[in-house]
C-alpha cells in the first residue's frame, strides 16, 4: 500500500505573521518614543487575548491547518457527482475504556461502520489487546496525546512535544500502526502546537459537530446535536473515554450510536476513518 503523503512543512498562519510583526513593531515604537508604552502595550496584550481565543476555540484555524470536514474528494470541488456514497467521520476519544469500548466495537460491526478512536496513550498502554482489538477491525487509532493532561493548552513546545511524542511510540509499539492525526485534549491548544506537529509529522483534527456526551447524560439531545442535519464530509465527536451516564445507568455513547449509525445508512452515508481519506 502507498504510503500517504507527509503533511505538508510547518509555516506560521497570517495571525501569527501578524503578531510577530505587531510585537516588533511595538518595541520599535517605545524605542523611538517611550511615552508610547501604554499604547503599545495595549496592542500587545490584545494581540495575546486573540492568540488565547484562537486556542481556545477548538474548530480554529487561525493558528494553522486544522481538519473540521474531510477535504472533498477529487472531482466534487468541480461538480461532478461523486463515484461512491458521500462520507461521514465518526471519531470516539479518550479510550480504549474495557466497559465501553468493546460494545462500541461491537455496534460499529452490526453496521458495517468504520470510525477513528484518538486514544490516549497511557490507556492504550494498560488495554493493549483492546487497542489492538480496534486495529484489527479495520479501525484507526489516533494521538490524543499521552496523558490527556487537562492543562495541555498551556504548556510550551517541549512539554507539548514530549505528551505527543510518547503516546505517538507507544500507540506505534502496541498497534504496529502509526498515528497520522492528532487532536488536542478538549480541542484546547497554542501557538506551539503547529510546528511540533509538523516535527512529528502529524495534522490536527477537531470536528464538524460533537455531542457533549461527557458532560450530558441525556442521549436524545447529545442525538440530535450530532444528526441535525448530516451531510457529507462530516466530522463526528462522540466518547468512550469518559462518558457520561444516561438516567438508566448505560454510557450515553451506547444509547446514541446505533441510532447515530441508522440516520447515517439512512442519509446513504459511507463511514470512513479521517486516514482513508489523506488525499493522494
Amino acid at each position: 500500500m502507498k504510503p500517504p503523503p507527509p503533511p505538508p512543512r510547518w509555516t506560521p498562519s497570517p495571525l501569527l505573521y501578524a503578531s510577530a510583526a505587531l510585537h516588533l513593531g511595538a518595541v520599535a515604537a517605545v524605542l523611538a518614543r517611550p511615552r508610547v508604552w501604554p499604547v503599545a502595550l495595549g496592542a500587545v496584550v490584545a494581540n495575546h487575548v486573540a492568540l488565547t481565543a484562537a486556542g481556545l476555540w477548538p474548530r480554529s484555524r487561525l493558528l494553522g491547518p486544522n481538519w473540521v470536514r474531510l477535504p472533498d474528494r477529487r472531482g466534487e470541488t468541480q461538480g461532478e457527482p461523486p463515484a461512491a456514497p458521500a462520507r461521514i467521520a465518526l471519531t470516539i476519544d479518550d479510550g480504549p475504556d474495557p466497559e465501553v469500548t468493546p460494545e462500541v466495537l461491537a455496534q460499529l460491526a452490526r453496521h458495517g461502520a468504520h470510525a477513528t478512536f484518538f486514544c490516549v496513550g497511557e490507556r492504550v498502554e494498560r488495554f493493549a489487546d483492546l487497542a489492538r482489538e480496534i486495529v484489527r477491525r479495520g479501525h484507526s487509532i489516533e494521538n490524543h496525546s499521552q496523558r490527556h493532561r487537562h492543562d495541555f493548552s498551556l504548556l510550551g513546545p517541549r512539554g507539548m512535544r514530549a505528551e505527543i511524542a510518547r503516546a505517538q511510540e507507544v500507540i506505534d509499539r502496541v498497534t504496529g500502526s502509526s498515528p497520522r492525526f492528532f487532536r488536542a485534549p478538549a480541542g484546547l491548544r497554542n501557538p506551539f502546537l503547529e510546528p511540533v506537529l509538523a516535527h512529528l509529522g502529524l495534522r490536527l483534527a477537531s470536528w464538524t459537530r460533537r455531542g457533549f456526551d461527557t458532560v450530558n447524560g441525556d442521549a436524545d439531545a447529545v442525538y440530535r446535536r450530532l444528526a441535525n442535519p448530516l451531510r457529507g464530509n462530516d466530522i463526528l465527536l462522540l466518547h468512550d473515554g469518559n462518558a457520561a451516564r444516561a438516567p438508566n445507568g448505560n454510557p450515553v455513547i451506547l444509547e446514541v450510536l446505533p441510532r447515530l449509525l441508522d440516520t447515517i445508512a439512512a442519509n446513504r452515508l459511507r463511514t470512513v476513518t479521517l486516514r482513508s481519506a489523506l488525499p493522494g
